[in-house]
Order: structure tokens, then C-alpha cells, then sequence
């Protein structure tokens, strides 16, 4: 074992590197792209496969952003209770988890780009025409599970891809164009359903997916998992139970704590249910969604521009201290509710609070876990690990999805009081844990979290 760790060590440092002083070059046997030393600028097509990628990232957007300004127009036409649309919701999440577990799995043996994301798309497609032409509920939820399931391996393979084929001094603001479209997806869908029928909705939702799937036929795979194929398929990949090895237990610790606080700090809640939380503050859930709309892909391009600069850790950190007062803001609103004191400003502070996560949350949580993930393990450990880490994000999301509209009819301000105690472990847990990745090259970092932390 020792010896084939060796082995993919040495591989991959001498033919995968893909910093600052390296580009793609388009001679490859493989229909895909080799590593060249030529120039230390981006090449153009890095973007273009960037952007071919993130096609993926507005689809996940699309799907997570449906149910909110979808929800009482569903309820009305197919007489949904209220179990039956949180299980609507959260029934996206299981499907993300079963993609989950085999993401990891499926972007190794069929290769990140065409395979993984074209078949990821393909059953996004079949999922929003189940929602169109959906009589009942059944259909409604079986579509939703297909999109699930498609989006639960574009959560993993889409920043897997991205790190792979960038260099490192653009590595994170390349990858974070994935939170950026998620964003936009989630902001876009928000604004389309406040204006026109679900089904429309789901309907212009195929766009994307199709645009994505077009996108593919032009893109090369990566060179990281070209290289792979060519020399390392004789060695043995590490599976699920390597991974609590000492030597790799702190990477997973890290991206398993990220993932489980991006969630678990409320995200689902505001983002699922933005309509129902302005409606109980009695504001108009049409402007709040648009303000929501707006803020979230303000607050993601500036994290793009930032995230290079700054670094990883302080965005990080500015961005949980900033969910953390969201959720203090939006929980004292319900409070003074539940007192009946200050009726006038309760709105307007549901508002701010609102307005607060969303933005905090898309300027580093959002999309800088996934970076982390997709730069912490090494190749030979990367599937294992991704499908683990991809199916707990996934699981915590469904956790949060389906139980928030129980526990706020339990106690609307406790709701956002617990979120707010979740995000300050989470200040807590970046701080002490979450080390800086910026600048570095993928073998550095993986060297660094598998050696020096044995």
C-alpha cells in the first residue's frame, strides 16, 4: 500500500501539475488536452470549459430555487397538505443524496466531463418534464427525485472538474463561477416564478440543461483524469474505510465539518421557504424574493472577485460570523412577534435579517466549501471522498429541508435562534480547523493535509 501511495505521489507530481507556469495544450490522443509549460496566462480554453462547466452550477441554482415562489400555486392546483410539500422539498435532497454516493464513483470510471455531467443533465431533464406535465402528486415528486439525483453528481463533479483544469493563482475565483451561477440560477428561478405559472417555470428550467449538454460536445476532459487513466489504473484506489486512516482524517474532518455547517445553519430553510418566513413577518414575499434575488448575486460576484485575494479562511470566517447575525436578526423579529411588541418594524427586520444570511452565506459559505473539497484530497482517495463528503451535504440538507416548516410552527424564533447557535459553532470550527489553501498547487495542498497531519 505504502508503495503505491508512492507511487501516485510521484505521478502526479511530475505529470499533473497545472499551476501558474502551465496551460493546456490541444494534442491529445484522448480527444481531450495535455500539460504544457508554455505560458503563464489562462488560456482560453480554460474559460471556455469554466464556463461550459458552471452550465451545471445554474442548473443545480434552478432546481434549489423552484420550490420557494412555486410553493402556493402548487398547493392550489394539485391540493398538496402541508406534509406533502415538505416532502416536495426535501425530496430533492434524497435524490441528491443517491447521486451522492455514486458521484464520487461515476466522475472516476466515466470521466468528469461528458459522461458525468452529460448523464447528470439527462435525468435534470427527464425530472422538470415530470413537473410539467405532473396531474398529481406523485409525479410531481418523482420528478423532483430525477433532478435530484442529476444535481447530486453536478454538486461534486462540476468543482472537481473546474480545480482539475485551472491554474492556482485563478484556481478559486474559477472554481467560486459555480456558486456564482448557482446563485444566479437560484436568483433567476426566484424572479421567473414570482411571475409566471410553476409549470412555466419548470418548463423554462430545460433550457440550461440543454445548453449545458450542447456545451459538453466542445470542452476536452480533464488532464488530471486523463493522466489517471493512462497511469494509474493498475494501482488501487482507496476506498470509503482508507479514509479514516490517520492519515487522512483531518481532510476529511474539514471538508465533512463544512459541509455539515453550511447546512445545518440554516441554509435550506431560507432558501426553500424565502416566501413562507416573509408571509409570517407579514412583508411581501414578491419583494422580499427579488431583494433576495439581487443581494445573493451581488454578494457572489464580489466573493468571486475576493476569493483569490483574501483567501479562503477569511471569507470563511466573515461570511459564518455574517449568517450568524442573520439568523440573531431574523429569530429577535419572531420574538418581538411573539410578544406583540413593535409590529411596525418586525417586516422591515425580517427583511434585514433575511437579506443578511443570504448575502453572507453566498459571499464565502456558499461555494468555498466546495473549492476546499475539490483541492484537500488526492486523487487516489478523491471518489471515496467526495461521495462521502457530497452525501453528507446532501443529508443535512434533507435534515434542514423537511423538518424546517415543523420546528417553526414549533416556535418561529426559536427556529432561527438554533441556526444562529449552529453558525457561531461554525465561526468556531473555520477558526481552530480551516487552514489556507490560496496559491498553492493541488499536489502542495494534498501533500500537506495526508503528511503533515498523520
Amino acid at each position: 500500500m505504502e508503495e503505491e501511495e508512492e507511487a501516485i505521489t510521484r505521478s502526479l507530481l511530475l505529470k499533473q501539475k497545472l499551476d501558474s507556469n502551465h496551460q493546456w495544450s490541444s494534442t491529445s490522443d484522448h480527444g481531450g488536452v495535455q500539460l504544457s509549460e508554455s505560458s503563464s496566462t489562462t488560456t482560453s480554453i480554460v474559460v471556455l470549459s469554466t464556463l461550459v462547466a458552471v452550465c451545471g452550477s445554474f442548473t443545480f441554482g434552478s432546481a434549489v430555487g423552484y420550490s420557494s415562489p412555486s410553493e402556493s400555486g402548487i398547493e392550489e392546483e394539485l391540493g398538496l397538505t402541508l406534509a406533502e410539500y415538505s416532502f416536495f422539498g426535501s425530496i430533492l435532497t434524497i435524490g441528491g443524496m443517491l447521486g451522492a454516493i455514486f458521484s464520487g464513483k461515476i466522475a472516476d470510471f466515466i470521466g468528469r466531463k461528458g459522461q458525468a455531467m452529460g448523464v447528470s443533465e439527462t435525468f435534470c431533464i427527464l425530472g422538470w418534464l415530470a413537473i410539467v406535465f405532473s396531474k398529481d402528486v406523485w409525479w410531481l415528486d418523482l420528478g423532483r427525485f430525477l433532478v435530484g439525483c442529476g444535481i447530486g453528481v453536478l454538486s461534486y463533479v462540476v468543482p472537481v472538474y473546474i480545480s482539475e483544469i485551472t491554474p492556482k493563482n485563478v484556481r478559486g475565483a474559477f472554481t467560486s463561477l459555480s456558486e456564482l451561477m448557482i446563485g444566479c440560477g437560484k436568483a433567476l428561478t426566484f424572479l421567473i416564478g414570482s411571475l409566471v405559472n410553476w409549470r412555466t417555470v419548470a418548463l423554462i428550467a430545460i433550457i440550461p440543461c440543454l445548453v449545458h449538454l450542447l456545451g459538453l460536445l466542445f470542452i476536452p476532459e480533464s488532464p488530471r483524469w486523463l493522466e489517471y487513466t493512462e497511469n494509474l489504473r493498475g494501482i488501487s484506489v482507496d476506498g470509503v474505510l482508507h479514509l479514516f486512516q490517520g492519515k487522512y482524517a483531518y481532510s476529511v474532518v474539514v471538508a465533512v465539518g463544512l459541509m455539515a455547517f453550511q447546512e445545518f445553519g440554516g441554509l435550506n430553510g431560507f432558501s426553500f421557504y424565502t416566501s413562507s418566513i416573509f408571509e409570517l413577518a407579514g412583508f411581501s414575499s414578491k419583494i422580499g424574493i427579488i431583494a433576495a434575488a439581487v443581494v445573493q448575486i451581488l454578494m457572489t460576484t464580489l466573493g468571486v472577485l475576493l476569493i483569490d485575494k483574501c483567501g479562503r479562511r477569511p471569507l470563511l470566517m466573515i461570511s459564518m460570523a455574517g449568517t450568524c447575525l442573520g439568523c440573531v436578526l431574523t429569530g429577535f423579529s419572531f420574538f418581538l412577534q411573539d410578544l406583540h411588541i413593535g409590529k411596525e418594524i418586525i417586516p422591515i427586520l425580517v427583511l434585514i435579517g433575511v437579506l443578511v444570511y443570504l448575502g453572507s452565506f453566498e459571499l464565502g459559505m456558499g461555494g468555498i466549501p466546495w473549492i476546499i473539497m475539490s483541492e484537500i484530497f488526492p486523487i487516489n482517495i478523491k471518489s471515496s471522498a467526495g461521495s462521502l463528503v457530497t452525501l453528507v451535504n446532501w443529508m443535512s440538507s434533507g435534515v434542514v429541508s423537511y423538518a424546517f416548516n415543523y420546528v417553526l410552527e414549533w416556535s418561529s424564533a426559536g427556529t432561527f435562534f438554533i441556526f444562529a447557535v449552529i453558525c457561531g459553532m461554525g465561526i468556531i470550527f473555520i477558526y481552530k480547523l480551516i487552514p489556507e489553501t490560496k496559491g498553492r498547487t493541488l499536489e502542495e495542498i494534498q501533500a500537506s493535509f495526508t503528511h503533515i497531519h498523520q
